[in-house]
């Protein structure tokens, strides 16, 4: 059966696939390719300018240009090339190689350099360097473009919605008051959090050989200082160099960056459940879509199912990253093929965190506030004025405020009569008393629109 939306096996090929797009041009098979090409032709390159490899001269401008064009210009087409040569070799990244020396052959300045391509290197030096490329090119992508526009998103509606009160629930139950637009600067907060200490890792490389020692290329070229080469070499490419290592590189930054995303994911997860239960008490209502079915059976429902497929999707996310930050650590004496088989899911992580974050923007963008609801929430829990109350109480010295309110109002819900009879008794300052009788749990907000409008 031919690939499509509808013969995909995975959602992310198949139901999702549209949402990305931007992610197959990385974490494809086609994109590991190219990106293992842009390792191979870079090494080559950088070999050429090493003074003490007489064998390899220096290219000229020209020559290194047309080099590049083999990866800027990669496509489909040359990608069914390697594949072709991998059945052949039963090896993807010798495939590479083989294929980049035909390349060579095809020009006369170039053919009789064709064996400084993958020249000292082991697979893994081309491949962690690869997959670090991969990742930080998808990392950059997903905070730099999609989360930001998420969050911007939430700033917008924490600033429109600074100034409305709302009941804020401990332990599901009624509590202090905040307003909407607070809740939503708590996220975005949380999520600039995050993102910054996900744009700040800064992951490493290794090209050091069979197992780390540089063992061939010392017998090659004794003189040169490979540790150098090296360095340079995986610092231009805009990764920090990893100077011990087996055949792998460890990894430890990869994990780091994995756990931050999936950090990143709990917040979006949590997120997710606030607002399907602000949905489900009604404080907000969905923009209705005539043509969507919301019951196969109860026609009045629109049910919230952006913000249940994006909680969906993270669960996904988040049980790779912890799977693959959890495996890709390990590997057992020098070198061993488990981490590299989960490696080849890394877009799986990344694609269910961006089709999550494509339904959370969809979801936000369909909310309507009813103020009307949340308002009344707030008119049926003068409870909550327990609170100041006991608080202006400790402030003038009058014992046993706390549990004096707590026998008359735990587990009760109590009116505003009850609260002004309580506070007229109270042995305070007139001005003190009030304050306390103007205050209402609309108006008992403290700085929390303050706080929105600063976000």
């Amino acid at each position: 059966m031919k690939l499509s939306d509808l013969s995909a096996i995975s959602p992310i090929d198949g139901r999702y696939s549209k949402l990305v797009t931007e992610l197959q041009e990385i974490f494809s098979e086609y994109g590991l390719i190219k990106y293992r090409i842009f390792v191979e032709i870079e090494w080559f390159i950088h070999l050429s300018n090493q003074s003490n490899i007489k064998e390899l001269p220096k290219l000229t401008k020209t020559t290194t240009n047309s080099l590049r064009l083999l990866y800027k210009k990669f496509n489909l087409r040359e990608a069914k090339k390697v594949k072709n040569i991998e059945r052949k070799t039963n090896h993807d990244v010798k495939a590479v190689e083989y294929y980049l020396k035909n390349k060579f052959f095809e020009v006369e300045k170039l053919k009789d350099l064709s064996e400084f391509i993958h020249f000292c290197c082991t697979s893994e030096d081309i491949n962690n360097i690869a997959y670090a490329l991969m990742v930080r090119d998808a990392s950059k992508l997903i905070i730099s473009s999609h989360t930001k526009k998420l969050n911007t998103l939430l700033k917008n509606k924490a600033h429109l919605y600074a100034g409305i009160p709302m009941l804020s629930r401990t332990h599901g139950q009624a509590a202090t008051p905040t307003t909407l637009g607070k809740e939503l600067a708590n996220f975005s907060y949380r999520i600039d959090l995050i993102s910054k200490k996900i744009s700040s890792i800064k992951l490493k490389g290794k090209m050091n050989g069979a197992v780390g020692n540089y063992n061939a290329h010392v017998v090659a070229y004794p003189k040169v200082d490979w540790e150098k080469v090296s360095k340079i070499f995986v610092g231009d490419l805009g990764l920090d160099w990893s100077p011990y290592t087996t055949q792998i590189e460890p990894r430890e930054t990869l994990t780091e960056l994995l756990h931050a995303f999936e950090r990143l994911n709990n917040v979006l997860i949590d997120l997710s459940r606030d607002f399907w239960g602000y949905i489900s008490l009604d404080y907000f209502s969905l923009f209705l879509n005539k043509e969507e079915v919301g019951s196969s059976t109860m026609p009045h429902k629109i049910n919230p199912i952006d913000f249940e497929n994006a909680e969906g999707n993270l669960g996904m996310a988040n049980a790779n990253f912890h799977l693959l930050a959890s495996k890709i650590t390990i590997s057992k004496w020098q070198r061993d093929l488990t981490d590299s088989t989960s490696m080849r899911n890394l877009g799986s992580c990344f694609s269910y965190t961006l089709i999550a974050i494509s339904s959370l923007i969809k979801g936000l963008n369909k909310l309507k506030v009813n103020i009307k609801v949340i308002e009344n929430d707030l008119n049926n829990s003068w409870e909550v004025l327990t609170e100041p109350i006991q608080t202006i109480m400790r402030k003038f010295g009058l014992k046993g405020g706390y549990d004096l309110l707590k026998d008359s109002s735990r587990g009760k819900q109590i009116t505003k009569e009850q609260v002004h009879i309580f506070i007229k008794n109270l042995n305070i300052p007139l001005i003190e008393k009030t304050k306390l009788l103007n205050l209402t749990p609309l108006s008992y907000t403290g700085l929390s629109k303050k706080l929105a409008d600063d976000i």
